[in-house]
């Protein structure tokens, strides 16, 4: 289940990102890819050339957090 994201600030101001969008809300359960079925969201860049647009988003997304913790389930 994600619990938070934190970061996308710092990553939004990161040169050359001109966007982050965070599309998964707080208190979803998270599936992993391929039977998962969405992501946890896009950043978007602009740059020069490729190789400074790949650059800004790496260092965009290595600023992100997600905490992700698993669904326990209560015995009763």
């Amino acid at each position: 289940m994600l619990r938070s994201v934190a970061g996308v600030e710092v990553a939004s101001a990161v040169p050359n990102v001109t966007g982050v969008e965070i599309t998964i809300k707080p208190h979803t359960q998270v599936t992993a890819l391929p039977e998962g079925n969405s992501y946890l969201g896009f950043i978007f860049a602009r740059a020069s050339d490729p190789a400074a647009a790949e650059a800004a988003l790496r260092a965009a997304h290595a600023e992100l957090r997600f905490d992700i913790r698993p669904v326990l389930a209560l015995m009763g």
